[in-house]
């Protein structure tokens, strides 16, 4: 695992936490400009997706205690923020669960926080794997799932395109079947505490309500008393198309 640091550490520091199977710059190279005025901003590469490295993807506990080693060394176990792009969002419920590091405002990204397991997350694991891998191996869908999105609406086209682009940007042909396969299993496996609270931690969950109540029920579940900030858009909508507003959204957590 690596970290990429940006700004002045004297700044207060967020960390960006990817998405599954999302290469850090591609899930977000174009917020970490509207950030580093008033963060150092760290972006987490999880074993597995980072190019410089011959890793594979463990399990999210053992990345979670890599991020909490991080944070302790360099910044004394405390950190302003972090924010969870959709899988991320699980590594920063386990942040907070754990206690192990101080996070002043934890936010999950619209994060669908799935779980389950036996058969049902081998087999929907090895599904992700064969949708995935084309993609990260070519920076494109498969020329099936191309043929449903030209048959999409040009708005709904573009969510999609860009949610494809949000996990590589271009090829990925590095990644390894069994980091796709790990990460998603392994996310669907490990569980979640209820009511989850830690003292000096605001949770803020932004709620894409075009993804259903179910997703607002178990932020209300997992979390207590956490900061809902709804959104009438589709799952990471909002950074994904309308980065400023991101941004903005991110410092009013904040306070910044």
């Amino acid at each position: 695992m690596r970290f990429y640091e940006f700004g002045d550490k004297k700044l207060p520091v967020i960390l960006l936490l990817p998405g599954t199977c999302c290469h850090w710059n591609a899930n977000f190279g174009e917020v970490i400009p509207l950030l580093v005025k008033k963060f150092c901003v760290i972006c987490a590469s999880y074993d597995g997706f980072d190019e410089t490295e011959s890793t594979v993807f463990p399990d999210m506990l053992t990345e979670t205690a890599k991020i909490e080693a991080y944070v302790k060394e360099n910044f004394g176990g405390h950190i302003c923020a972090a924010y969870g792009c959709s899988l991320g969002g699980s590594f920063v419920g386990l942040l907070v669960e754990r206690g192990s590091v101080l996070i002043d405002h934890a936010i999950l990204g619209s994060s669908d926080l799935d779980q389950g397991g036996g058969l049902s997350a081998k087999l929907k694991g090895k599904i992700m794997v064969g949708v995935l891998a084309g993609i990260l191996q070519t920076g494109k869908p498969p020329g099936w799932l191309q043929k449903r999105l030209n048959k999409k609406p040009p708005e709904d086209k573009e969510y999609y395109e860009k949610f494809i682009r949000l996990f590589c940007g271009g090829s990925m042909a590095f990644v390894k079947k069994q980091s796709v396969y790990n990460q998603f299993y392994s996310d669907l496996v490990t569980p979640i505490g209820d009511d989850i609270s830690s003292h000096g931690t605001t949770v803020h969950c932004f709620y894409a309500e075009k993804m259903g109540e179910k997703y607002l029920d178990r932020y209300r579940k997992h979390f207590a008393n956490p900061d809902i900030r709804r959104h009438n858009l589709q799952h990471e909508e909002l950074l994904m198309r309308y980065p400023e507003k991101w941004a903005e959204e991110v410092l009013h957590c904040c306070a910044l």
